[in-house]
Formats: C-alpha cells, sequence, structure tokens
C-alpha cells in the first residue's frame, strides 16, 4: 500500500520518464538536414550584423513599462463600466476618482518627458571660475 507521498513520487517519475522518452523519440523521428541557413541566428527575419552586446536604449524599456501600467489600468476600467451602475452614485464616484488619478499618473508621465521617444540632452553643469582675488585680512590680537 503506498502512502500520499508514494503516490506523489510515482506521479513525478511518470511526468520524468513520459519527457524524457518524448524528446527521444522525437529526436530519433525527425528529420535532420542541417545547412548554413539554418545553423543562423534567426532575429525576426533580419541578418544579424554585429555583435549581440549592443547597449539598448532605455527608453525601449520605460516605454514598455509605462504602456503596461497603463493598460492594466485601463483593463480595470471594464469591470467597473459593467457593475457601476448596480452601486450607484458611489461606485461612479470610485470609477471617477480611478479615472482622475489615471489623468494624473498620464499628465505626471507626460510632464516628465518620459512618453517623449527622443528626450532633449542634460546640459552637464559647468563651473564657473572666479577671477577675483580674495583679500586676506590679518586682524591684530590685542594682548
Amino acid at each position: 500500500m503506498l502512502t500520499e507521498f508514494g503516490k506523489i513520487f510515482i506521479f513525478m517519475l511518470t511526468a520524468v520518464l513520459f519527457t524524457v522518452v518524448a524528446i527521444f523519440v522525437a529526436r530519433l523521428i525527425r528529420p535532420s538536414r542541417p545547412s548554413y541557413e539554418k545553423l543562423l541566428t534567426y532575429e525576426c527575419g533580419e541578418d544579424v550584423i554585429g555583435s549581440p552586446w549592443v547597449k539598448f536604449n532605455i527608453r525601449f524599456y520605460v516605454v514598455a513599462l509605462i504602456f503596461l501600467i497603463f493598460d492594466v489600468e485601463v483593463v480595470l476600467l471594464i469591470p467597473w463600466a459593467l457593475v457601476y451602475q448596480n452601486f450607484g452614485f458611489a461606485g461612479y464616484m470610485v470609477g471617477f476618482v480611478f479615472l482622475i488619478l489615471l489623468g494624473l499618473g498620464m499628465a505626471y508621465e507626460w510632464r516628465k518627458g518620459d512618453l517623449e521617444w527622443e528626450r532633449q540632452p542634460i546640459a552637464k553643469p559647468t563651473l564657473k571660475k572666479r577671477t577675483e582675488k580674495v583679500e586676506v585680512v590679518k586682524e591684530e590680537v590685542l594682548t
């Protein structure tokens, strides 16, 4: 008689064996005709030129994150739009406050310049050299 842990072990062993056997059988029956074209790196249909260690502009990631944040928040409006009438004026106000906060967030991102694809270069601060001489005045010590 198997314990509960024994049943879990048999289940996991069966899963691993099924995976290994499926990969082995697929390797046996698949055709293998390597060519120069097939061995090249595929990158969205474009020919690979240069090193893969190219530094990407951080704007790609910032714009993608902003899109995801606001997209998820807009998706939250769909359930609200379907049931806000059931909650009356309070339900309407909750959605209105949510939309105001969403608009303020979008305005903040816009004002900050994160929605612009090309940002204005930031001027590096420079130190101004002083040309005037500082006079050192000796104080007489009274003794």
